[in-house]
């Protein structure tokens, strides 16, 4: 039994999976990993059942009818990965955008400096993104600006998606309000874990564009992050949030 677990949330993914997973599984530290499937067309869920019997114990798929949204699909996994009894938990893209060989430094900044919530930052030292167009890479970093300006965490990449999460971070956090769905749910779920009392520690990572698929990611996407900022912003003045347990 492993104390970590990756979730995974895809569709149409059949160019990635495979190699993601054997990335993963081919770590010295042992990690099990949860894909959430929305239902792919291409066959991704396929592929992931395939490779249960040569990893019975330590691949895991939940497959959801239809294109739900990447924030119900970590949901759907925090709650699948807190019932079975994890104690690190972490969000990682399918792509290779994040390297599995940065999963076992976001465990040790959790584990060795007192992390609860330990995050890939393309952005904590430098910018490191490669093979992302300049206006995205523009976009992407000054988003981080403004949630940091308007929100008041001192995390320079309040966007990111690759994260490590103790499982008390969430157990404390009420999933079933997580508000936003899309690109937004990324910083709801860091500031709730910051008002929440909890330690969020930035691991430097090198961030790398999908080589192979598509990109889920659009313009309407970044909008509600902008504007959700101002909407968690706005709620946390009327809003009491539970603390970490001293």
């Amino acid at each position: 039994m492993s104390d970590s677990i990756v979730i995974i949330p895809t569709y149409n993914e059949k160019e990635n999976i495979e190699s993601i997973i054997r990335a993963v599984f081919g770590l010295e530290k042992c990690f099990h990993i949860l894909i959430i499937d929305d239902s792919s067309p291409d066959g991704t869920a396929t592929i992931v059942k395939n490779l249960r019997d040569e990893f019975p114990d330590r691949l895991f798929i939940v497959e959801r009818q239809g294109k739900q949204g990447l924030g119900t699909a970590y949901i759907c996994g925090f709650k699948w990965a807190i019932a079975h009894g994890y104690d690190f938990i972490f969000e990682m893209d399918a792509d290779f955008s994040h390297n599995p060989k940065d999963l076992p430094r976001l465990y040790a900044a959790c584990v060795e400096q007192g992390a609860d919530v330990a995050i890939g930052s393309r952005y904590c030292n430098g910018v490191n993104v490669v093979n992302w167009p300049l206006g995205r890479v523009l976009m992407s970093y000054f988003a981080s600006v403004y949630v940091r300006l308007v929100t008041g965490m001192r995390i320079q990449d309040t966007t990111a998606g690759f994260k490590c999460y103790r499982r008390e971070v969430l157990e404390t956090i009420d999933l079933d309000h997580v508000h936003f769905k899309g690109y937004a749910f990324q910083v709801e779920m860091k500031f709730t874990a910051y008002k929440c009392g909890f330690k969020l520690v930035e691991v430097p990572i090198i961030f790398i564009n999908r080589a192979l698929g598509v990109s889920n990611m659009n313009s309407s996407i970044f909008g509600e992050a902008l504007f959700g900022v101002l909407q968690l912003k706005w709620w946390c003045f009327f809003r009491k949030y539970p603390q970490k347990r001293q």
